[in-house]
This record gives structure tokens, sequence and C-alpha cells, in this order.
């Protein structure tokens, strides 16, 4: 069977056009490296067993025929179960209707592969899923199927959701592409939410071409089209929180990144933002907290003693959170959205940016921290990891690009520059 490693939706999309290649030739491939590699890298809790079926009606419109997805353990279908990483607890047989999301995907042509797993309702709780770059470590969370499926080479796309750090951060640790667009870009509906002033919906792949035509797919908006090069592009680069002291490995990445995007014409300096932003990090704590309290008080009240302990900590946190913490936060996240959005005007296109601490840390018993994703998260602007660098052990150290509200194109524009192989 012919290998489909390294091939874009698009250039599949070519074979497909030209009878190179059949609808159900990637669906074949993955189940193929799935069997090899899901006993050690336990990426998925649900496979499906049908083969690839496309409505010919659809096939001259469709931009993911055949393409196989994943989709995390939150997202709801009618025909698969849904169990959003309780280990039970809570579970479906199958939905009254598939999310938005699902229906959106099916219509463009893609094939449900199944569900990846996902940590306890999209917190803290480790899963069962295994770094594939090294089983004794993280995949991160809380999208952790998703990400460890992709960059096994399981599935060329798969899907998650971020509330705080849970595509930038796996991304980062496996190593792929991981994409959190504007907030609300795709609908959220059908999904379990958990804090619904920042939830949203993101996805993997392995390159950045797929992350590009997956973004065009799902808005209906134009391709994203790589610029002749970054000549005039403005970077700025600033980790938030800015007091925080970047590992070695971490700063090699940025450094990294600067210098490949320097190559590519771009300039790329420091950029100083406001103290005030420094107080994001709590702000989207408080959120976080007061949000879940509310989101999750059903699930609190019948299965608090079979929750994890992390999970019931931050449910009581925001129980007992004060309103006024709650609106002072969104009062001040609202103003420094507005702030940014003139930074981004006058002073740069893109943010670069630290994804993770550093590369996944030892052990199963954490998913790493999201420290720097929390404040992107809560501005709700576009964020793209960029798996460009490994550490000395040879794990993988994403950086993350930044853009400014409803500027996904530009954002995406500017990255599929950057990765274009004519360089």
């Amino acid at each position: 069977m012919e290998s489909h490693q390294g091939m874009t939706i698009e250039e599949y999309q070519r074979r497909l056009a030209l009878g190179q290649s059949q609808l159900a030739d990637w669906w074949q491939a993955c189940r193929t490296q799935i069997a090899i590699r899901e006993a050690h890298i336990q990426a998925w809790e649900y496979l499906s067993d049908e083969t690839p079926k496309l409505d010919l009606a659809m096939a001259d419109h469709a931009s993911l025929k055949g393409v196989p997805v994943g989709l995390k353990d939150l997202i709801e279908t009618r025909d698969m179960p849904t169990s959003w990483g309780t280990g039970g607890y809570l579970s479906s047989a199958g939905s009254l209707v598939d999310a938005p999301l699902v229906t959106l995907l099916k219509r463009q042509g893609a094939v449900i592969l199944g569900k990846t797993v996902t940590t306890e309702l999209a917190y803290f709780q480790p899963s069962k899923t295994r770094n594939p770059h090294d089983l004794s470590r993280t995949p991160g969370g809380s999208s952790s199927g998703s990400a460890a499926a992709v960059a096994a080479g399981m599935v060329p796309l798969a899907f998650g959701t971020q509330t705080v750090g849970s595509i930038i951060r796996p991304a980062s640790y496996c190593g792929v592409f991981g994409y959190k667009p504007t907030f609300g870009t795709v609908s959220f509906a059908g999904i379990k939410p958990f804090a619904p002033s920042m939830d949203t919906l993101g996805w993997f792949a392995n390159n950045v071409d797929d992350i590009c035509t997956t973004f065009s797919a799902l808005t209906r908006s134009a391709r994203i089209e790589s610029r002749h090069d970054l000549l005039g592009v403005r970077v700025g680069i600033c980790s938030l929180p800015t007091d925080a002291k970047l590992t070695a490995e971490v700063q090699q990445a940025v450094s990294q990144a600067q210098a490949l995007m320097e190559r590519r014409g771009a300039s790329v300096a420091p950029l100083r933002l406001d103290a005030a932003f420094d107080a994001l990090i709590e702000h989207q704590q408080a959120v976080l907290a007061y949000e879940a309290a509310q989101s999750l008080a059903g699930e609190y009240r019948q299965h608090a003693y079979e929750m994890g302990a992390k999970l019931v900590e931050l449910l009581e946190q925001g129980m007992g959170l004060p309103y006024h913490r709650y609106v002072t936060a969104k009062r001040e996240t609202e103003r420094l959205r507005w702030l940014l959005s003139e930074v981004f005007v006058k002073e740069v296109d893109v943010i670069l940016a630290a994804s993770a601490p550093g590369a996944a840390p030892e052990g199963l018993e954490s998913t790493g921290d999201p420290l720097f994703c929390r404040a992107w998260t809560l501005l709700g602007v576009p964020c793209l990891n960029l798996p460009l660098s490994h550490n000395e052990r040879g794990l993988p150290v994403g950086v993350q690009f930044i853009g400014d509200r409803f500027r996904d194109d530009s954002l995406l524009s500017i990255a599929r520059t950057l990765m274009a192989p004519r360089y």
C-alpha cells in the first residue's frame, strides 16, 4: 500500500481527481498505522469500522474528500459514543444530531475515523495517551489523543478544543502544527462546554498547508495563499507573562524561529506590552473557575465523588468566587483586547511567543503547564504552534504565532510563507 506520510490534503485531492488515488486509500493507510502504533500510544477512545463513502452530489465542491479525521471525545456524534474523558461515569451511546463541526466536515467529504482521547472533561487529569516521541512522557492535554494521533501518523487531521492551552501545548509536546482560531470562528455547539467565553475549537496537522486548507473548508473562505516573501512583515517577540524566565530549550526555539523569519525577510524585535497584560494570567484563572462551576454544576452534583481531585478543586473554587471578581476580569480583558488590536495596527503583524515551558515533561502524572497559553486564550486571538525546534534529547519544542482577532487569514498566510519549501 502506498504511503501517505508527508502528503498534504491538497495533494490528495489532486490525486483523487486524476484517478491516481482511491477514496479509501488514506483511510486504509491510517488504519494500518493505528494497528501498528495504537497499543503503545493509546490515542483513540473509539474507532469506526465504516469505510469511506462520499455523496457524489458534493464531489465537485468538497475540499476534504476521503480525508480521515479524528474528533476529540467531547464532540458529539450520532453514530459514535461520547464519554468526555470520564472513564465511564458519564457516557452517551450517540447524540440526537451531530455537532455542527461534524456536519461541516462530512459536507466537505471528510471521513470520521473515530474519537480521540481527552483528559477528564477537558481539564488536567492525565489521560491514558502517551507521547509518540517518548512513551514515558505526556502528550499534553487536554487534547491528548488528537495531538498524539497526528504525531504518530495515525490520522492526518484531528480536532481538539482549547480553554487554557489544550491545543497549543500538546501540539508543542508532540511536534505537530496546532491551530486555535479566533474565538467563535467555528461553532462550539454540540461540544461539552467548560468555560464558554474561552472554549474554542481547533485542529492538528503535520503541515501548515493542511491547517490552512481546513480553515478555508470550515469557514468557506478563499484559499490561504503564501506570500512571495516576508519582506515588510513585523514580528514582535513577547511571551506572557513577561516575567516568566524562559528555559534554555525554549529560548533556543524562539531564537531559531527568529532567525528563520529574518532569513525570509521579516523584521523581528522584542515587543513590550503594557504591564497590565501580565495580570491576564490571574484573570484567566478566575474566569475559568467561575464559568466551569456553572457549566459543570450538574456533573459536580451527581459525580463529584468520581471526579479527579484537580477538577473538583477548580469547581469548588469557582463556586466560591465572588461575582465582582469575575466581572473585573471580564472588563479588563475586553479593554486589553482593544489595546492589543492597536498594537497589531501600529507595531506588529504577528507575535512570536513560547508555546510551553519546555519539552514534554517526564512522567505521566501531569499534562504539563499551560502558563504561556492562558493570556492569549482569554484574549480570544488566533494562535498557531510551529514545530520548528528540538532539544538536545530530540524532543519537540514549539513556538507559537499569535495574530489579531479575526485576522486568521493574515496569520496563516505568514505561517504558510515561512514554511514554504521553495526557500
